[in-house]
């Protein structure tokens, strides 16, 4: 191999390395600077397709990376925040909006774009500023640059013969479209980056490597592969986070295959159509302008698919049937959302029915760890699974129900979202019990009964504050707020007696060492049972259970 040739080949891979940091940077820099916002701006898309398109469209063009707009979404339909339609309406957008990526890199034809590389020592500058935004600012410019440079990298580098040849004479051999598709799948799946690929298969276009109409079946392939990493961001999340990363993805299938055939039958003339917008003889930007084209054509005609296929993957994608949540709802059906007085009685009951589930746990898994014994082990696994389960069905309809209720019972909803997540969070804390219990057993450690006398001493008050604070829920006994106060200041104290008391029985012998932070977790623990009990009162007079 001679100098010249690798030269040229570690240029090309420079190129490409610089590309990717330079979009990545411009990318975390945009994510910085557009902050917080972009989060509640999704929130607003209510029930309009098209305004949930526009946002994804923006927040991508702004933040440089469908994928990061896509796991966003699919993060905020695991939380129950958002709704599959409204979710998959701002997907859409994304994939419009990520085109610009594509624009961008095609001005690297443009001889302007040497002054830009400039942004990237402007950048450097700004991002040793003590302020963030600034940093941020100058990270972004930096990215910019970078991405410029890469590009003028990559096309020097097809500069040398050996390298033009190669890749020349590998995409003469394949002229067969659903290949050259499928190599932008692929490639796309390994590197994650539709915008990448496009970006690089740009540069190859402008150095004359890689011809005009086998470009289009590359970047058509680069729109599906990059589906991939809604996939990947879905693999954890809840049933309805997986259907829209699916949809998603039959969605990019369904679009870029009827492309595929279209561009296939009609290749000559789409290819000398594109041909006319070159800008200074390259056909670098008509690779980016057929992106532009792809997306803005095809995206807004799937809107009124998106809820036949909800329908179609809610029956495909089933949730896996637990036993131990048969029969854990009572109260809710979506049939109630068409009299939202009814619902606000119904979920109020539910969210009992909930709180009732969770206070027996509790007894349950104190009992376990208090008394070691496996007998209730089963139980108190179903109950925690019921727990999480009512957690999820009942924010789910709250989030329906808060689109059609009156401003003064969306306050009301506002508050039984903060109760629900104090009464999972009780759950939580009654199977921490459980799953020490068992790390105790193993190890054959025991609570003395000094200790087991002062927990039951600890149990009792929360017993008597489990009992008031669903009293004043229920009935909204504002007079017993009070005492409950009163209950829950006494669980402070007597878990710093109980700290005191255990550290002087360490140090008399009289307890094992081993203990201490078995101990000190529970006590902890029992502790914020009190406080989530306490806000579950208050949450009748302040939507978050604030006592002030």
């Amino acid at each position: 191999m001679n100098h010249d040739l690798l030269t040229a080949i570690m240029y090309l891979l420079v190129g490409v390395s610089v590309l990717l940091c330079g979009m990545k940077m411009m990318s975390s820099g945009l994510k910085k600077v557009v902050g917080k916002g972009f989060r509640s701006f999704f929130r607003k898309t209510q029930n309009n397709p098209f305004a949930g398109m526009g946002i994804g469209a923006a927040v991508t063009a702004l933040v440089q990376s469908s994928d990061a707009t896509a796991a966003l979404v699919i993060g905020f339909i695991n939380a129950g925040a958002m709704t599959m339609f409204q979710g998959l309406s701002i997907i859409l957008g994304a994939y419009i909006g990520t085109t610009i990526t594509g624009i961008l890199a095609s001005f690297s034809s443009l001889s302007v774009s040497v002054y830009l590389l400039g942004t990237a020592f402007l950048g450097t500058v700004l991002m040793f500023f003590n302020n963030e935004k600034v940093k941020s600012v100058g990270e972004i410019l930096c990215g910019f640059g970078l991405l410029f440079f890469g590009l003028a990298v990559m096309k020097d580098s097809f500069q040398n013969a050996d390298i033009s040849a190669a890749f020349s004479n590998l995409f003469a051999n394949i002229k067969f479209p659903p290949l050259l598709f499928l190599i932008g799948i692929l490639v796309t799946a390994m590197a994650q980056s539709s915008s990448a690929i496009t970006g690089i298969a740009i540069a190859m276009v402008g150095g004359g490597v890689l011809g005009l109409n086998s470009a289009l079946y590359i970047v058509l392939g680069a729109t599906l592969g990059t589906v991939t990493t809604t996939l990947l961001a879905s693999i954890d999340g809840t049933i309805d986070g997986k259907r829209t990363a699916w949809i998603a993805f039959a969605i990019r299938a369904m679009t870029s295959f009827i492309a595929l055939i279209i561009v296939w039958i009609f290749e000559e003339q789409i290819a000398s159509l594109l041909h006319m917008t070159a800008i200074e003889g390259s056909d670098q930007f008509p690779v980016a302008l057929f992106t532009v084209i792809y997306n803005v054509l095809f995206m807004p005609l799937m809107i009124p698919l998106l809820k036949p296929l909800i329908k179609l993957f809610s029956k495909i994608i089933k949730e896996k049937e637990n036993k131990n949540v048969i029969n854990a709802i009572h109260f809710i059906d979506d049939k109630q959302l068409k009299y939202p007085d009814i619902a606000m009685m119904q979920v109020r009951q539910e969210i009992v029915n909930m709180y009732d589930i969770a206070y027996q746990n509790y007894k349950l898994g104190l009992s376990k760890i208090v008394t070691y014994s496996d007998e209730n082990t089963k139980e108190i696994i179903k109950l925690e699974d019921q727990t999480d389960y009512l957690n999820g069905r009942i924010t789910d309809f709250l989030i329906k129900l808060a689109n059609v209720v009156s401003k003064k019972d969306e306050v009301k909803i506002g508050s039984y979202f903060h109760v629900i997540n104090d009464i999972e969070r009780i759950g939580d804390h009654a199977f921490n019990f459980h799953e020490s219990a068992e790390e105790m057993n193993n190890e054959e450690l025991y609570f003395t009964d000094a200790a087991k006398k002062e927990i039951a001493e600890l149990d009792k008050v929360l017993c008597e504050m489990f009992d008031l604070a669903r009293d004043i829920f229920v009935n909204k006994n504002t007079k017993e707020l009070g005492y409950l106060h009163e209950l829950e200041e006494k669980t402070d104290k007597l878990k710093n007696d109980f700290y005191s008391a255990h550290y002087e029985r360490v140090i008399k012998d009289e307890c094992s060492s081993k203990m201490t932070p078995y101990i000190s977790t529970l006590i902890v623990e029992l502790e914020r049972i009190a406080d989530h009990l306490t806000n579950i009162g208050y949450s009748i007079v302040s939507p978050t259970g604030d006592e002030k």
